[in-house]
């Protein structure tokens, strides 16, 4: 299995960055999850729209889903259209996005799959998923394939069902907007680098990679605020990083 980071800004996308995106290969598939802001540019940067297999949204925050716009629109807008591309996301998770074109625009181009709390099969995957609290409705997954396992969480503040997602897997991707203190109204809703490495290790993750850090945010001071709490490999995401799981 193998992770290529297109973007892992939160928010909005710094200068050469994109917001959440996350190209997953397994055994020739290729599973996007999460499709936010300028994702789109970074993704051709690797591979054609063609060839994404399946695109997994984990909610419907504009800097997680807005790109599954021009993603579809590159399919649809054509002569010679591949086949639709199935879409998982949560119940009404992708309203907005799907309403930014005249009605019925791009149906033909992707095949939408509504997910809840529960195991379904992607591709090669096997993906379980958990409702993980956030300000609107978001779905953590966990994807195994091949006998490794990543965990991603999606937008969350510390849970019990983070560290079970991630339980004994080879990579927790985990939203880490703050560095130390998440500010009081947004406590329970989202996290810091501080709660993503305690997380990481009480569900004996063996990496760990940083997402959604607020821009101008000093990577190596959440790194190392994470390390403080978790004693295996930490990284930051950002567009081209690669995690080989093998």
């Amino acid at each position: 299995m193998r992770l290529t980071v297109l973007g892992g800004c939160g928010v909005w996308p710094e200068a050469g960055q994109a917001c959440s995106g996350y190209l997953v290969e397994h055994d020739g598939f290729r599973l996007l999850v999460d499709c936010g802001y300028a994702t789109v540019p970074r993704l051709l940067a690797h591979l054609s729209v063609d060839d994404v297999d399946a695109v997994f949204i984990s909610h419907g925050h504009p800097d997680h889903c807005a790109d599954l716009n021009p993603l579809l629109r590159a399919r649809a807008l054509r002569d010679d259209r591949p086949p639709p591309l199935p879409v998982y996301a949560l119940p009404g998770a992708l309203d907005a996005v799907l309403a930014l074109d005249r009605p019925g625009m791009l149906d033909a181009a992707y095949a939408l799959n509504e997910v809840s709390a529960r195991d379904l099969d992607i591709g090669p995957f096997r993906a379980e998923t958990r409702l993980l609290p956030h300000w609107v409705p978001n779905a953590g997954v966990r994807l195994a394939a091949g006998g490794r396992v990543l965990a991603y969480t999606g937008d969350s503040g510390p849970n019990a069902d983070v560290v079970a997602l991630a339980r004994d897997a080879d990579l927790l991707v985990a939203e880490a907007t703050y560095v130390r203190e998440v500010p009081e109204d947004s406590v329970g809703y989202q996290s810091s680098a501080r709660d993503a490495g305690r997380q990481a290790a009480a569900a004996r993750a063996a990496q760990l990679l940083l997402t959604h850090l607020q821009p101008g945010t000093d990577h190596e001071a959440a790194r190392a605020t994470a390390r403080g709490e978790y004693d295996g490999v930490v990284g930051v995401a950002a567009a081209d990083v690669v995690v080989e799981l093998s």
